[in-house]
């Protein structure tokens, strides 16, 4: 199952499903230095970060691959939601001729296939980004028993992107997410769109996973990244 149809098939059940990216998304906002009139947001989801946003605002650029998160998303004239994958050229035409105070984005660019390149192009219409990116170190004892690499971006390749074109701060931070049994840790895997495509094991990795996870709680891995000035 590909990452786009994990993220619609729950689109409405998602909100009860992703207490990290709720964290996270909250975290984003309340990190900025200054208040931006003009923002463009990569995987803007159902409008977790948008919802933060307390001060008015000129213009706000929300871009997500899922249609269906596309259409939970708040409008307003002010606000523009498109449905773009960005990892491909149109989203890069999209954007080539915009300018922004600032680029946001919550749990979403670690699915790059090509973060340095995203990176690059959004050197040429911003100064400063802020985000925050899921590493590959999420469900790392679940990868260990199960012997699967993890779909999305590791901590050093993530620093490595950003550092090409601006100068960065990182904080990287593990949270544990604890439940009452395994069959609500197991669903949570399922419905949390943070494994993306990879809760396709076959029967019996399942069945090996489920015997043989003993923890209590998820590991959710994240990386907070906030450009100080373009190199």
């Amino acid at each position: 199952m590909s990452v786009k149809n994990q993220f619609s098939k729950y689109a409405r059940e998602y909100q009860n499903h992703n207490i990290i990216q709720q964290i996270v998304a909250k975290s984003l906002v309340r990190e900025l230095t200054f208040q931006p009139k003009r923002i463009l947001e990569l995987g803007c989801g159902s409008g977790q970060v948008f919802s933060h946003i307390s001060w008015e605002i000129d213009f706000y650029k929300a871009i997500d691959f899922s249609a269906s998160m596309c259409e939970l998303h708040p409008k307003a004239s002010n606000i523009e939601v498109k449905c773009f994958d960005f990892d491909t050229q149109e989203f890069l035409n999209e954007i080539k001729n915009d300018s922004y105070d600032i680029v946001l984005s919550s749990s979403a660019l670690q699915w790059s296939k090509d973060l340095s390149k995203i990176i690059k192009h959004l050197s040429y219409i911003t100064n400063e980004i802020n985000a925050v990116l899921f590493t590959s170190n999420t469900f790392k004892t679940i990868q260990k028993i199960t012997k699967t690499k993890s779909p999305i971006l590791d901590e050093s390749s993530i620093k490595e992107a950003f550092s090409k074109y601006f100068e960065c701060e990182f904080e990287t931070i593990m949270y544990k997410l604890e439940f009452d049994d395994k069959k609500e840790l197991f669903d949570y895997i399922k419905k949390s769109g943070v494994s993306g495509g990879n809760t396709s094991l076959d029967f019996k990795e399942a069945k090996k996973l489920y015997k043989e996870y003993n923890l209590n709680y998820l590991e959710f891995e994240v990386i907070f990244v906030k450009t100080i000035s373009k190199l």
